[in-house]
């Protein structure tokens, strides 16, 4: 039986970019967010999302692309790392597809260094980035966002 694999695409500075269905939870409209003092500087802030307290990150500052203004019309994905929930700034969501896994070309087949990638994918209208949501952080911005949000609201404040 042929493995399938569901991404849901989106948008972002008008490049396709895809993360794993089963790790999105849901997509939400942006907002205000809280500054975070001491996070990585890809953390944009915190929002609380049905008492929930949910970091922010940038996938923009993570790639280098020139930052914005927030646009009413931009979107977070709410997904799930195996450490906790994320909120990724992007500017649409497109959709949710379906495709075979052996159309995923592994990123390290095309460039070696791809390390926060997971694959690659191409369609008839153009090519998807498939994130690896496991290694969007390194290890060192993982720990300085676990003491950030470990700092009681006071002290943030």
């Amino acid at each position: 039986m042929e493995k399938r694999l569901q991404l849901v695409v989106f948008d972002l500075d008008e490049r396709l970019y895809a993360l794993r269905l089963a790790a999105v939870r849901r997509v939400v409209r942006a907002a205000e967010v809280t500054p975070l003092p001491g996070a990585p500087a890809i953390v944009t802030g915190v929002v609380d999302l049905a008492g929930e307290v949910i970091p922010v990150v940038s996938l923009r500052r993570r790639l280098g692309f020139v930052e914005r203004e927030t646009d009413p019309a931009d979107h977070w994905i709410i997904a799930r790392t195996a450490v906790r929930a994320v909120g990724i700034e992007v500017d649409s969501v497109r959709e949710v597809i379906e495709i075979a896994a052996e159309e995923v070309c592994p990123p390290e087949n095309v460039l070696p260094g791809l390390d926060r990638l997971e694959g690659i994918v191409t369609l008839t209208d153009g090519m998807i980035l498939v994130h690896d949501l496991e290694t969007f952080l390194s290890l060192e911005e993982e720990r300085a966002l676990a003491a950030s949000l470990a700092t009681p609201r006071q002290e943030r404040a």
